[in-house]
């Protein structure tokens, strides 16, 4: 399916943008070794989505891949739709539906047409439904919660804008980085100059780890911290 032109001159609350740029597959499985909480660690440690729970089983699941992003009503998944015909083998569907959990918008219909156009997962601040479909594996999604009662589809909506999805904020074509931890974005522009951060950090943690396990902690590293303080230990 051919993607919109930019061109487009859009009724109001209505947007379907081009994909944003693709991301080689030697990357994406460089940074679905990263975890999030790593990942998280070298931004700040302020950046995530908060207060969505995983849907499906797999503890060990890593949903990594480029974001389509989606802006909808509540309750409404027409844009949703649209935006997986969209989307490639691989990429993620991040949804900002107003936090809502009163209707769901996605369910077993939308995993099965994932599941096909094998699609990397879901990422959605708003409600689900089928849950035993879900229970089934082998589609990450992670919402913040669910609902018998399921969508309209009306509109209006957008695809491929920025948005805030639980918090976080997403660009289309960001890299979509989610684990059993928590969910972040990372902008195409700093994935390359973030990887080498992340790495010292494993590593970093690893010889901290090592400490940890042989000799129950390291005093003095805590106290040197305490020091650093002003505190008279």
């Amino acid at each position: 399916m051919s993607e919109p032109t930019t061109q487009a001159v859009w009724p109001p609350g209505w947007s379907i943008q081009p994909n944003g740029a693709s991301i080689a597959p030697s990357v994406i499985a460089a940074w679905r070794a990263i975890p999030v909480a790593v990942a998280g660690d070298c931004m700040g440690r302020s950046i995530g989505a908060t207060g969505l729970r995983a849907y499906h089983p797999e503890l060990d699941a890593v949903l990594c891949g480029r974001a389509i992003t989606v802006r909808t009503r509540p309750g409404d998944n027409l844009v949703i739709h649209q935006a997986m015909q969209m989307a490639e083998p691989g990429d993620v569907i991040v949804i900002d539906a107003g936090a809502d959990v009163s209707q769901a918008i996605v369910g077993g219909l939308i995993r099965t047409t994932a599941q096909a156009r094998r699609l990397g997962g879901f990422v959605i601040d708003g409600a689900v439904r089928d849950l035993l479909e879900w229970a089934e594996g082998g589609m990450p999604c992670f919402a913040r919660g669910h609902t018998h009662r399921g969508p309209s589809k009306d509109g209006p909506g957008a695809i491929n804008v920025p948005i805030s999805c639980a918090g976080l904020v997403v660009q289309p074509g960001d890299l979509l980085l989610a684990d059993a931890d928590g969910i972040i974005a990372i902008p195409q522009a700093e994935l390359e100059a973030l990887m080498p951060k992340v790495q010292a950090h494993l590593q970093r943690e690893a010889e901290i780890r090592a400490i940890n396990a042989s000799q129950g902690g390291n005093p003095q590293r805590v106290l040197a911290m305490l020091k650093a303080k002003g505190l008279p230990v």
